[in-house]
């Protein structure tokens, strides 16, 4: 529904309706246990501090930008735009949702402070809810489908292997519906979109949506938490 500027109110709107009558949306209300297993399959702890990217896509990147910007490890996130070509990696273009862009976020972190297997533990426990299928919440659409663009063939063998083991926990009652595909390109998005939790924290859909994400990874994971 956060399609535009013209439908924000609106799904601010909504938004509020159906936090009231479902709670919020995300990973934790659609989980079957609270324990959430860590990777069997992932790379090695780097021994020397360095740079390694994880492009992701996981609803409204408002959300999934400040998760990571939350996240140890972590040297930047970037709001932005993969899966389709240049000349689409536009809001309102990507907003029609035929553009084949999600709305994803760019994950740059240190390895040897924050693994891949742990950046996607954190994607697939708090940022989002990998079952729901072209929509996140209130949210609908391609654009908001769950994603992760992989960079090489460790990234795909460590992302196809959680998956297959969190389907095997039976982590979520459902059947987790995430995408697993190669990075083409990401797209930074308008200015606007970056940081946009941090500068919006009166919004209701960012206090609906988001901020809920953002306590859960402090509670669940206190050691890849971390202030701005």
């Amino acid at each position: 529904m956060k399609n535009g500027h013209g439908f924000r109110i609106a799904t601010i709107a909504v938004a509020g309706v159906l936090a009231v009558l479902f709670g919020p949306s995300g990973a934790i209300a659609a989980r079957t246990n609270t324990a959430f297993p860590i990777p069997a399959v992932d790379e090695p702890v780097a021994t020397a501090r360095s740079q390694e990217v994880a492009v992701l896509s996981g609803g409204c990147f408002w959300g999934m930008q400040a998760v990571y910007q939350h996240t140890r490890g972590v040297v930047s996130a970037t709001s932005g735009y993969s899966g389709g070509e240049a000349e689409t990696a536009h809001y309102e273009m990507v907003g029609r949702g035929d553009t084949g862009h999600a709305e994803s976020v760019k994950v740059v972190f240190d390895p040897s402070l924050i693994t891949y297997g742990q950046v996607l533990m954190i994607f697939f426990s708090v940022a989002h809810n990998p079952t729901e299928l072209d929509k996140q919440g209130p949210d609908w659409g391609p654009q908001y489908r769950s994603a992760v663009f992989f960079s090489n063939e460790e990234q795909k063998r460590i992302a196809q292997a959680y998956v297959a083991q969190l389907d095997a926990a039976k982590v979520f009652p459902q059947k987790i519906v995430t995408q697993i595909f190669p990075l083409k390109a990401f797209y930074p998005a308008e200015g606007y979109h970056q940081d946009y939790l941090r500068h919006h924290l009166d919004s209701p859909y960012i206090q609906i949506n988001d901020l809920p994400k953002i306590a859960e990874l402090k509670k669940q994971f206190p050691r890849l938490y971390r202030e701005y």
